[in-house]
């Protein structure tokens, strides 16, 4: 199968259309069941409310103009600011279309690799976007949750939740999320910085089991290119890592605090940082979802989280203002942009 089938397979309409329908349908339903058109008349409709609503889209281009920085800076500048909002775009859009504990980062490898990066160094990049966002959680999470608990606040939902098939209540799947990202961070410190070859070693040996063989030569490859990985980072400088680590807090943050702009805009809000908390919990149990792009599951935690913060009624029109601005705006644009990102990285290869 050739990379421009794998591509345009991984993005077929169908794949974009399930979490669309998803989204829609669980979205209709909580309008049908929680809207009160009264509670409009209660909402703070005054001009500032167009400023905070502002305030929320400026936080969506701090969020996506720190991930192209990002990229910018671990491909060494190579890509232009075009060609790195491209691969931005198209991460976010296969991101949006596929189960969030899967994710888009298998693809971004490949889309990497088409702007004329070679595979190993576009893995490292991948892997190394990785471990950046998860580290952010990791240390976000215990600073913002202490301070919140501490303050006396509560940040887990009262309603449990299902998860394999067992009902779970949101503290442990938090807990579950929390220990899943830990392990995987110290997983990928582990194999770039510290023994690469021991960790291709211990993946060469899993694939000789008898009926794993016949992806043992997949697997020499990933090994490979995780020995390849190691060398790329480890020769990145402090300064480099503390600078792509801070666009990294600078990205999450704006994406975060893009809620808390759109509750201010119609209601006041007492305590941010209690938002922030609820956000951070959510998330986990967003990446823990089997749907694609947290599609239904995003819209139901919205309000179960965050409707101690919204009139009553209300919510319902916020998570649909949220998903907007955080989903089905990558869908949208990734859609324009995938068709013409074709025509330019495979057109180039024509031409050798």
């Amino acid at each position: 199968m050739t990379d421009v089938t794998k591509i345009t397979n991984f993005f077929r309409f169908r794949r974009i259309l399930i979490p669309v329908l998803i989204g829609l349908g669980i979205t209709a339903f909580l309008i049908v069941r929680e809207i009160d058109f009264s509670t409009f008349e209660k909402i703070n409709w005054a001009p500032v409310s167009f400023f905070w609503l502002f305030l929320a889209i400026l936080m969506l281009v701090l969020r996506d103009l720190g991930y192209i920085l990002r990229i910018r800076l671990l491909t060494n500048n190579f890509l232009s600011w075009r060609k790195c909002f491209d691969v931005i775009m198209l991460w976010e859009f296969a991101s949006a279309i596929s189960p969030s504990i899967v994710g888009g980062s298998a693809i971004a490898v490949l889309i990497i690799n088409k702007e004329k990066i070679p595979l190993g160094r576009s893995t490292a990049i991948v892997m190394a976007t990785v471990m950046l966002d998860e580290l952010f959680y990791i240390i976000t999470v215990p600073l913002i949750l202490g301070i919140v608990m501490f303050s006396g606040y509560n940040v887990f939902s009262e309603h449990d939740f299902i998860l394999f098939g067992s009902k779970v209540h949101s503290f442990y799947v938090f807990l579950f999320g929390y220990t899943f990202m830990l392990t995987l961070t110290l997983i990928i410190i582990y194999a770039i910085f510290i023994n690469p070859r021991a960790v291709k070693y211990f993946i060469v040996s899993v694939f000789k089991i008898r009926w794993l063989r016949k992806w043992r030569y997949n697997a020499m490859l990933t090994g490979n290119d995780l020995v390849i990985t190691s060398a790329e980072m480890k020769g990145k400088s402090f300064y480099f890592w503390l600078k792509v680590f801070f666009v990294t807090v600078l990205s999450w943050t704006a994406r975060f605090w893009i809620v808390n702009f759109l509750i201010l805009a119609f209601m006041p809000v007492d305590s941010h940082l209690h938002i922030y908390a609820k956000q951070l919990i959510m998330w986990v149990i967003m990446l823990v979802s089997p749907t694609p792009g947290a599609s239904g599951i995003a819209e139901f935690i919205f309000i179960d989280f965050l409707g101690v913060f919204i009139i009553a009624g209300f919510a319902p029109v916020l998570a649909v203002m949220w998903r907007l601005l955080s989903f089905y705006i990558y869908l949208i644009v990734g859609s324009i942009i995938l068709p013409t990102w074709i025509k330019r990285v495979f057109a180039k290869e024509k031409k050798f």
